[in-house]
């Protein structure tokens, strides 16, 4: 929740008065619970996605996620029309299996962040994976920019930025 990209996707949105609900999953820095695999923390997000929808009356929803988070919360994009869609940041599709890949297939629009030395999220891999989504969909490559997204994580909150200026 406090990595360096996270952080600057949320910063970016608090600065132009947007709201944002960012969070740890089960079992990571301060949250309680344990990990389970992926079924605990879809439904999570799905939680967080109601109490956005029921308790805060937000009526456009865009997911956000990096690395396992995006595996996870972009698998949500389903779950409600008021996910307008979403973005993944170095989403790591050989690393999660075919089962969140096929979750995260929407007719709702995406963007998916890639650095081009990405060893987790394996960017030798990337054009087979985004090539399986259905339209709309968009991509940027960050050159020279690996997993950690370490000086290039501004650039990836301003892209996220303006695609979430481009769908609302």
């Amino acid at each position: 929740m406090y990595n360096n990209v996270i952080s600057a996707v949320f910063n970016i949105f608090k600065r132009n008065d947007i709201s944002c609900l960012r969070f740890n999953f089960r079992a990571v820095g301060r949250s309680t619970g344990s990990h389970s695999s992926g079924r605990g923390e879809i439904s999570d997000v799905k939680a967080c996605i109601d109490f956005l929808i029921n308790t805060k009356q937000v009526e456009k929803i865009l997911i956000c996620g990096y690395s396992y988070g995006a595996a996870i919360g972009c698998s949500t994009v389903n779950h409600s029309k008021k996910i307008i869609g979403y973005t993944s940041i170095s989403f790591p599709w050989d690393f999660m299996g075919t089962k969140y890949k096929k979750l995260s297939q929407s007719t709702k629009p995406k963007l998916f962040i890639q650095g081009d030395r990405d060893d987790v999220a394996n960017y030798s891999n990337f054009q087979s994976h985004y090539d399986f989504y259905n339209d709309p969909k968009d991509f940027k490559i960050l050159e020279r920019c690996d997993h950690f997204y370490w000086g290039y994580d501004t650039q990836a909150a301003d892209e996220v930025f303006k695609f979430y200026q481009s769908i609302i």
